[in-house]
């Protein structure tokens, strides 16, 4: 963790990461993006993520690429906290941390109750507290210590069984980061008192302090420096070309879904991140013309500076002049998604956004 916390102090440029996910079923789509991580390791790319939803797991993909890659860091964004048990969350994540040769990053995250409840059978009720109970045994789990708990929602020997505290049949490894993907305040807060990065979504920075001031907060009363943190921040797109128009209205309905869809009625919590960023009253009609199952004037709600704000978009210069907005609001780490028509293009594309990413300093 010492090692991590060293680096964010010592990178003065804004690092460049990226994110892979294909269909299980489609063997071309693996192939490419091998090649596509693989070109990313060699262009300087810090790290490449995985995503878990409701289609691959997090952790798989990343024991093959740890095969085929050398540098390149490997993260989950995210482990759902509630599709496995804690202890083995922490056996699957000290596993690949051994596989890369310490180059795996564990990051952690609730979901949401359309997932947790509807797919892994799970109460989504009080979701920071089992993020703390379920860090505390992955703590435990890689300083060697036997694992016991009793929280309010997990508890380690199970009440009444034949269980015993027990400890991983694995050396101890207390040096494998921890990430959070957090929204809610006291999440945040949660996130600058125990993390070495956030995995932020939802963000735009020119209303930054809406999600980094309960982090900075949270570190404070840790007796944490802001530089112990890697603030790492999605950006949905990456495209250079002067038609701005061209390359925002195709992206309106992605943003909707995450207004409407990524969430039930009552919980969404990238609509909540948004309304506290100053898109309250774009959030609030989005969802609900969404829910009346007018997608397309709700895709067409979204306005183009929204767009703008949360995508690296245009020529180079207005492109340069955004990160550089990223990195004074706070951001180390962007994680972007070049648009792209082939696998050159989209391996060009990124290989000008870590340029221009090197230069934004």
């Amino acid at each position: 963790m010492a090692r991590v916390a060293k680096l964010a102090r010592n990178v003065s440029y804004m690092k460049i990461s990226i994110s892979v996910s294909s269909p299980a079923w489609d063997r071309d789509a693996f192939k490419e993006q091998l090649i596509y991580v693989q070109e990313a390791e060699r262009m300087g790319a810090d790290t490449v993520w995985t995503v878990e939803g409701w289609g691959q797991d997090a952790a798989t993909p990343l024991a093959y690429l740890a095969a085929r890659t050398k540098t390149i860091k490997l993260g989950t964004a995210i482990m759902q906290i509630t599709a496995r048990a804690p202890a083995m969350t922490a056996m699957t994540a000290m596993t690949l941390s051994s596989l890369s040769e310490g180059r795996f990053i564990l990051g952690l995250g609730s979901s949401g109750p359309q997932i947790v409840e509807g797919l892994h059978g799970q109460s989504f009720e009080r979701p920071l507290s089992r993020m703390k109970e379920t860090i505390k045994i992955i703590q435990a789990a890689f300083a060697g210590e036997k694992i016991t708990i009793s929280g309010a929602q997990i508890k380690l020997p199970l009440p009444g069984g034949e269980g015993k505290p027990m400890r991983l049949a694995q050396p101890p490894n207390e040096e494998i980061p921890l990430y959070l993907a957090t929204l809610g305040p006291k999440s945040l807060e949660y996130t600058g008192q125990i993390a070495q990065g956030w995995i932020g979504t939802a963000f735009t920075p020119e209303r930054a302090d809406a999600l980094l001031d309960p982090i900075w907060a949270g570190a404070e009363s840790a007796g944490r420096d802001k530089t112990q943190i890697d603030v790492h921040v999605g950006v949905a797109s990456v495209a250079f070309d002067k038609n701005i128009h061209s390359l925002v209205q195709p992206l309106k309905m992605g943003k909707a879904f995450t207004l409407a869809a990524m969430g039930s009625k009552k919980t969404n919590f990238y609509n909540d991140a948004y309304s506290k960023s100053g898109w309250a009253e774009v959030a609030e009609k989005v969802r609900n013309l969404w829910l009346k199952g007018q997608r397309h004037k709700a895709a067409q709600s979204v306005p183009d500076e929204m767009v703008l704000q949360t995508n690296l978009l245009g020529t180079e210069e207005m492109i340069e002049e955004r990160l550089r907005v990223y990195r004074k609001a706070g951001v180390n780490t962007l994680k972007v998604t070049p648009i792209a028509s082939n696998l050159k293009e989209r391996i060009n594309t990124l290989g000008k956004i870590i340029d221009l990413a090197a230069n934004s300093a």
